[in-house]
């Protein structure tokens, strides 16, 4: 076996990236098993069986092609979870190395047959980035083996493209990308801010002109630094780690930012991270483990022609693949930033009438802006799926048209699984008697407000989102 295919230095990275890729599989299909039924369910907003018949499994490959039903779906979402704790508490280094590679394989399959049919709910970058890191994990061996190194390299490369492509969309995009002042707007628009949004929104503007400018550097200067000889090569994953711990602490992001720290613990070697976590002296990779690893990278590489050439591409695709089994993808995010923030509230009344003389009263969300007085909350790396769709109906009325109305009729039948993905349901599993959706521009408040009125947000009222509807059986004209 040639010596470039181990890599015995980076056993400590390996178990880092193997744990937390675990980790973010432990909470994807959590999320799943929570919020599939009323938003893919089989009454769901954008049913999976509707959708299966009109799509094949060559474009949108998935276990559901089969047979889909919503005990089956529960059924491989918990199969997932379970495999998933295990890898967790580390069953690939106890089991044989082709058991341990099975388990991880499975984890795969089972979670690309719920993102390819997941619609566009499970439209997000950092779907495929799962999926991508977790494509190669399964392949990184266990402990007592030495840790391939073309696989480090390909999880190194896939941080590349995360980073380098993010920075190249921004800088083609939005202008404010350029003149520095995106973060002027940024921490108030972005899609479901979190408890400190408000105090890095109010942060001097100099300090967003900094914050942009490191932002640069990080993504378009760091990533090369990546692939140099150590120490230079640990001191930028640190400094990506640095920078996306800075973004969880002010958005919430799902998983990407703890995707991409993942990733950035490949390219650190035990001499930097070996007081980690105390693991055996790695062996040799077996020789059909190497031909195994050498046929991946062979893979990867080619499927690598596409980003490269989409990231060199004056028309740069965001989030993007060529692969319906989402690998060699393009990554990118907010290549343009919105500068105010409009958010749609849902109201409800139990009077018969349903006209603007009505007690409406609002639903709270888990997670998007509504109450103005209510903080904005931390839940990444968790997510929740509606929230951010609501962020995008303001931005993309076309795209909410396929799911919204649905939305409103289960909130006029008060159905339960729909209800438990809000916060607050404001007629107490009652059903109301007419419904809206209504649009608000919102910002934060000023200091002086905040100590004024105690709100978070200030709003107002722009206008009706859509009309009000009422139950079918007592359907009138909506005033």
């Amino acid at each position: 076996m040639p010596d470039w295919l181990a890599a015995p230095d980076y056993a400590t990275a390996r178990w880092v990236v193997q744990h937390l890729v675990a980790l973010v599989y432990v909470i994807a299909f959590t999320v799943a098993l929570a919020q599939f039924r009323p938003l893919i369910g089989e009454r769901g907003l954008t049913p999976i069986p509707r959708f299966l018949a009109r799509t094949t499994f060559r474009r949108h490959p998935s276990l559901f092609h089969l047979r889909y039903s919503d005990t089956l779906f529960r059924v491989v979402a918990a199969v997932g979870l379970v495999l998933a704790l295990a890898a967790l508490a580390g069953a690939t280094d106890v089991l044989p190395l082709g058991a341990g590679i099975a388990l991880w394989a499975v984890l795969w399959v089972l979670y690309l047959s719920i993102v390819n049919v997941g619609q566009v709910w499970y439209g997000f970058g950092w779907e495929s980035l799962l999926l991508e890191a977790g494509f190669l994990v399964t392949f990184l061996g266990r402990a007592d083996v030495a840790p391939p190194a073309p696989i480090l390299w390909l999880l190194v490369w896939l941080l590349f493209r995360v980073e380098f492509g993010a920075g190249l969309i921004k800088l083609r995009g939005d202008r404010c990308w350029r003149d520095l002042t995106c973060l002027d707007y940024h921490h108030e628009t972005q899609p479901l801010p979190g408890p400190t949004s408000r105090f890095f929104h109010h942060l001097p503007r100099p300090l967003h002109r900094a914050e942009v400018l490191a932002n640069h550097v990080t993504q378009l200067v760091v990533p090369f630094l990546l692939f140099l000889p150590q120490p230079v090569a640990s001191i930028a994953a640190l400094v990506v780690v640095v920078t996306q711990g800075w973004l969880v602490s002010s958005g919430n992001f799902a998983w990407l930012n703890l995707l991409t720290i993942t990733l950035a613990f490949a390219a650190i070697d035990d001499a930097r991270l070996g007081w980690l976590v105390s693991l055996p002296e790695p062996g040799p990779l077996p020789t059909w483990f190497a031909v195994v690893v050498i046929a991946v990278t062979v893979l990867m590489l080619a499927l690598s022609v596409w980003p490269v050439l989409n990231m060199a591409s004056g028309r740069q695709l965001m989030n993007a693949g060529i692969t319906p089994v989402h690998l060699g993808n393009s990554y990118g995010a907010f290549g343009s930033v919105t500068r105010k923030r409009e958010e749609v509230v849902l109201e409800g009344t139990r009077d018969p009438s349903g006209d603007d003389e009505a007690e409406w009263r609002e639903y709270g969300f888990r997670a998007k802006p509504g109450d103005p007085y209510r903080r904005p909350p931390q839940l990444a790396p968790y997510h929740r799926r509606l929230d951010w769709l609501m962020w995008f109906a303001p931005l993309a009325p076309r795209m909410a048209r396929g799911w919204l109305p649905t939305l409103l009729d289960r909130l006029l039948e008060a159905d339960a699984p729909t209800l438990r993905l809000l916060r607050h349901d404001p007629f107490d599993g009652e059903r109301p008697a007419w419904v809206r959706a209504r649009l608000f521009r919102y910002r934060f408040t000023t200091r002086a407000e905040r100590r004024e009125t105690g709100a978070w947000w200030h709003r107002e009222l722009l206008g009706d989102y859509l009309p009000a509807r009422s139950r079918p059986t007592s359907r009138t004209s909506a005033p």
